[in-house]
């Protein structure tokens, strides 16, 4: 390409770059002016509502301030930061002066402007100054803080804001609400949010819940009736049943403010009230004693059961509630009042006693049927009066016997020998006799001054010097503790060497009894029984020691007597008869030598408590035949025929076998003795009512009438020999056994033993005996 072509070409090229500019530039114009014409029109929207809100916040008397790092600015509100600082006291309308003033009117007030300065936190608080109360609020917006202060001067200064209000009604401890015509709540403090359990009230609308529905009704009666409405209501709340007073007043401007107070705890008082009114009126009516009560206007308002009764009036006269002078004349003409000459005086005078602000003393009425009653008046808490009648007729009555009593008892006491004298838990001495006097030889002056048991000890002490032996007394008299007073005796020497023997005994009032008794004598009497005894124990054991040894010395001769006896029958040819009959005799008289030794041991062992039975079954049939089958060879000689009854129905007894049979054998023996020849011994047993009987018994010529009380006596002297100790071994071994024995018999008829053992009976100091069919 040539240069002019090029030349053409970058001429081409720069007019079509002229022209682009030259669009772009007009078109960035059009931009512009649409823009420019935009931001006009919202600076024109700005200034409007600028002047909007500047008309808008000077209308509502507040003035708007603008603080930026601690420098305040006025946004609107010339006329009421005017008042503002009138209402301080400040001399000029400035906003830096206002600050100020109310970073300096009170600490709390400085932090919480700080904390909106610094850290942008909201406040709101109240100034009071000489004029006024200026109200602050504070928020924070990008970089700036906004103060709107307003003023209230005049009377309308103490009325608190709205928020301040509605923090007030927020602070109850109760629900407070303000409702619609319809009831239903607009706004609502904290306890009742927390009463229906919701975080706010468009919660609880969501929820359908309110605090109660009955309440919303009375506040909207109240809202189209105009009036206040009041009601308690029983509501169930936290898990309990309370009680809420509930309150609707219908408010200035529309709406009805309701609050509400929790009466549970007076409800819950009232019932109780209410229930101790019943139940001191039922307990009232459950005592003796006739109890009226007049109201302030001298009627009556309660009457028990026992005040009808007293006097005899008519229940259904007294559900009419006559008045005090009406129940007097009643009484009057039925001649139940004391007589008085003047009544219409007494009457008024039984009525003045409403005037009297004091409990009047007690009064004695005497009245015509012999009764005697006491009257105690006394003003009703109620207002009224209270009386209760007491029939104390009978009391008296007591107490005249009760006096005689005492009379008695004291002129009781007053013949005893020992001293006696009784104190009161207080210590007082109340009672004495004149043995007490004469033992301590002190005068009843004496006594009198001394009055308590310390001056009485005071009087006694020259006698017995022991001072504990008397605070032991006294810890028996005065010493509340029960275990402290029960009864103890003892002995003590007094000065003049006597032998004093006391005793003391708590009595069912409260009072003790002290007695002291002179023993001097008897403890004299008694040492020397206690040597006498002594004496005759050391000889019955020189006695028991005696007999011990003499037997023993004696068995063992014996026994070589008659073994040599036998040995000599036994000889065969090598003896000649003759010498065996004084064999046999010779061994006959050993052997019973024996069985006497035998039973003086035994009378030794039972009179010194030392004999044990042997206690077991024994079969009592075979216990006779045993028996008799033993006495037989005895009989025989002697032409005796023993004759057994043994009926089947006797059984078993529980006993010892060898002393049962020592009883037999010493009956047995007795009997043979007695029994003539040809004639009959008889061993029987039969069981009768209760007891077992064994019974021997003889034909023979029988025992005189003046023997038989000594038939068991000891040493009774035998036509055989011996020392007569065998039926009083009999009767011992069968009392030892529980049991006794009887006889029976006539001259010339024959003797019956009869030894009775009692089935249930109990072994003297031995295990019981029984019995086994």
């Amino acid at each position: 390409m040539s240069a002019q072509d090029l030349i053409l070409a970058a001429a081409a090229g720069a007019v079509s770059l002229a022209l682009s500019a030259v669009l772009w530039a007009f078109a960035q114009r059009r931009v512009a002016d649409r823009r420019v014409a935009e931001l006009a029109k919202r600076i024109r929207q700005l200034e409007a509502g600028a002047e909007t809100a500047q008309a808008s916040a000077e209308a509502f008397d507040s003035a708007l301030l603008a603080v930026e790092d601690g420098h305040a600015l006025l946004a609107s509100g010339e006329e009421s930061l005017g008042v503002c600082c009138e209402a301080l006291g400040l001399g000029q309308a400035d906003p830096q002066v206002l600050l100020n003033a109310l970073m300096r009117a009170d600490p709390d007030h400085a932090r919480r402007l700080r904390g909106l300065f610094e850290r942008g936190e909201a406040c709101a608080f109240e100034v009071k100054g000489p004029a006024g109360v200026v109200t602050v609020e504070g928020r924070a917006a990008g970089a700036l803080a906004w103060l709107r202060v307003s003023a209230v001067l005049g009377e309308d200064q103490g009325l608190p804001t709205a928020p301040r209000f509605a923090a007030f009604l927020d602070s109850r401890a109760t629900p407070a609400w303000i409702a619609a015509a319809d009831g239903s709540p607009v706004w609502v403090n904290a306890a009742w949010l927390k009463a229906v359990d919701a975080g706010s009230l468009d919660e609880a609308a969501e929820r359908g819940v309110a605090f109660d529905r009955g309440a919303d009704a009375i506040a909207s009666e109240a809202a189209n009736l105009g009036q206040r409405r009041e009601a308690v209501r029983w509501l169930s709340l936290g898990g309990r049943r309370r009680a809420f007073h509930i309150c609707a007043q219908p408010l200035e401007g529309g709406g009805v403010g309701v609050w509400t107070d929790d009466l549970t705890d007076l409800e819950d008082a009232r019932e109780d009230i209410k229930r101790n009114i019943e139940a001191h009126d039922e307990t009232l009516n459950r005592i003796d004693d006739a109890v009226v009560v007049f109201d302030k206007a001298k009627r009556l308002s309660f009457h028990n059961t026992a005040f009808a009764e007293l006097w005899g009036l008519e229940p259904a006269w007294l559900t009419e509630r006559p008045t005090h002078g009406e129940v007097l004349d009643r009484l009057r003409q039925r001649r139940r009042l004391p007589e008085t000459a003047d009544y219409a005086r007494w009457k008024a005078a039984e009525l003045g006693r409403y005037e009297q602000l004091g409990a009047a003393p007690d009064e004695m009425w005497s009245t015509p049927d012999g009764r005697t009653l006491r009257v105690v008046r006394q003003p009703h808490p109620m207002g009224g009066l209270l009386l209760l009648f007491s029939d104390i007729t009978g009391e008296l009555r007591m107490k005249a016997q009760f006096s005689a009593l005492v009379q008695v008892q004291q002129a009781t006491l007053d013949k005893l020998s020992d001293a006696v004298a009784v104190f009161g838990s207080d210590g007082l001495l109340r009672l004495h006799n004149e043995s007490f006097e004469r033992f301590w030889n002190i005068t009843p002056l004496q006594l009198e001054a001394a009055g308590d048991f310390e001056g009485v000890v005071d009087l006694c002490v020259h006698k017995l010097h022991d001072m504990m032996f008397w605070r032991e007394l006294k810890g028996r008299v005065a010493d509340p503790d029960p275990t402290a007073r029960m009864a103890i005796n003892g002995e003590v020497q007094t000065s003049d060497d006597r032998i004093i023997e006391y005793r003391t005994r708590p009595l069912p009032d409260g009072a003790t009894l002290i007695a002291f008794t002179d023993v001097t004598d008897a403890r004299q009497l008694q040492s020397a029984l206690a040597d006498r005894e002594a004496a005759l124990s050391e000889t019955e054991r020189l006695k028991r020691d005696f007999v011990g040894n003499v037997s023993y010395e004696l068995r063992t001769p014996l026994t070589t007597i008659i073994g040599y006896s036998e040995l000599l029958e036994h000889s065969g040819d090598g003896v000649s008869d003759r010498a065996r009959g004084y064999a046999t005799a010779v061994k006959t008289a050993a052997t019973q030598l024996a069985r006497s030794i035998d039973d003086v041991l035994d009378m030794a062992q039972i009179d010194a408590d030392e004999m044990a039975l042997d206690l077991g079954p024994v079969n009592v049939a075979d216990l006779l035949i045993e028996v008799a089958a033993r006495w037989r060879g005895e009989a025989e000689p002697n032409k005796v025929s023993i004759v057994l009854e043994r009926p089947d129905d006797v059984g078993v007894i529980r006993g010892d076998r060898r002393r049962l049979s020592q009883i037999l054998d010493h009956l047995m023996e007795n009997a043979i003795g007695q029994a003539p020849a040809g004639g009959t011994v008889t061993v029987a047993a039969r069981k009768a009512l209760g007891e077992v009987q064994l019974q021997v018994s003889d034909t023979g010529r029988g025992i005189p009438f003046h023997v038989q009380a000594h038939i068991f006596d000891r040493f009774i002297g035998r036509e055989r020999g011996g020392p007569g100790l065998g039926l009083a071994l009999v009767k011992a071994l069968t009392e030892l056994h529980g049991g006794w024995v009887a006889l029976e018999s006539e001259p010339g008829a024959g003797a019956t033993f009869t030894c009775h053992l009692p089935e249930e009976a109990h072994a003297v100091s031995q295990p019981e005996l029984g019995f086994a069919g």
